[in-house]
C-alpha cells in the first residue's frame, strides 16, 4: 500500500516471474489474475491491485500479468478466472483475446451458497463462454447441504454465522445437485476441469459445502461422485496390437484417466 502504482505493478510482475519459474514442472496450471470484472470498481476497502487496475485499465493489466507468466513458463496453462459469469466477463475476455493476451483456458466460479443454479442457467453459462473455443475450467464450486444463504446477500462474505449445520435433507439435495451438475459438465466437450472449493464442511463461511462432514465422515455427494467418476465414467480395456498397428494408432477420448493394458 505504501508504494506508487508503477512499483506495485513491478512487484506483482516480479512475484509472478518468481513463482511460475520456480514451480515450473511442478505447478504448470495458474490462475494468473482473479476476478477482474469487479477489480477497478471494488470499493469495500482500498487495496493495491484495485489501484493499478484503475490506473492501467482491465485489459492492459491482464496483458501485463499474462505476458509475465507466459515468459516465465511458455508451456504453462494460464487461466483468467471470475465469479461474474455475465456478459461483462465475456466482453472482457473478448477484449483480452483481441489484445493478444495468451489465455489458455477460461476459469468459471460457481459458489452456490444461495442455491443451485439449475440446468438451464448452467447451460446458458456453458453456451456463453464456449463461443471462444477455449477450454473451460470450473475452478471454484460449492453446493451446500444445510440451509440456503438468504437471497438478499450480495457479497457472500457478508454472511457471517457461527454455525451452519449439514442436515440429512440438505445432504440428499446436495447429492442430487452435484450429480446433475457433474453430468452436464462432463458431457460438454470444452470442460476440462472441475474443482470443489471445500472438501470438508465448515471451512469458508462455516458452510456445509464439502463432500465430507466436519468429523470426516463421508456424505452422500461423496459416494455419488465416486460412483460416477470411478464406475460409470471409468474406462478400462485390454488391447492387442499386431505388426501393422503402431502405439499411436490407439487412442481413447475420455475425461478420466483410462486404465489400458497394451499387449
Amino acid at each position: 500500500m505504501k508504494y506508487d502504482n508503477n512499483t506495485i505493478l513491478s512487484k506483482q510482475l516480479d512475484r509472478i516471474n518468481r513463482e511460475v519459474t520456480n514451480f515450473k514442472g511442478v505447478v504448470d496450471i495458474w490462475d494468473v489474475i482473479n476476478e477482474v470484472v469487479i477489480m477497478p470498481i471494488f470499493d469495500k476497502y482500498d487495496n493495491a491491485i484495485t489501484r493499478i487496475c484503475k490506473d492501467l485499465g482491465r485489459v492492459r493489466l491482464i496483458k501485463e500479468v499474462f505476458d509475465a507468466a507466459k515468459a516465465a513458463n511458455p508451456d504453462a496453462v494460464l487461466l483468467i478466472n471470475d465469479f461474474n459469469l455475465s456478459e461483462n466477463y465475456k466482453i472482457l475476455i473478448d477484449g483480452c483475446l483481441n489484445a493478444g493476451v495468451p489465455i489458455s483456458a477460461i476459469g468459471l466460479q460457481t459458489h452456490q451458497h444461495q442455491g443451485y443454479m439449475g440446468r438451464k442457467k448452467l447451460e446458458e453459462v456453458l453456451d456463453r463462454f464456449s463461443s471462444f473455443g477455449l477450454p473451460l475450467h470450473f475452478t471454484e464450486n460449492t453446493l451446500v447441504s444445510g440451509h440456503i444463504m438468504p437471497a438478499d446477500i450480495v457479497d457472500l462474505n457478508d454472511y457471517q454465522v457461527d454455525e451452519w449445520p449439514s442436515t440429512p435433507e440438505g445432504e440428499e439435495r446436495q447429492k442430487n445437485e452435484w450429480k446433475e451438475m457433474y453430468e452436464i459438465l462432463f458431457e460438454h466437450p470444452l470442460v476440462e476441469a472441475i474443482t470443489g472449493w471445500d472438501f470438508a464442511d465448515g471451512a469458508w463461511l462455516h458452510a456445509p459445502s464439502g463432500l465430507i462432514r466436519e468429523d470426516n465422515t463421508l456424505k452422500p455427494a461423496y459416494h455419488e461422485l465416486k460412483r460416477l467418476i470411478h464406475k460409470e465414467w471409468h474406462t478400462e480395456d485390454t488391447l492387442k496390437t499386431d505388426e501393422n498397428c503402431l502405439f499411436g494408432d490407439v487412442a481413447f477420448v475420455t475425461k478420466t484417466v483410462p486404465m489400458v493394458n497394451i499387449e
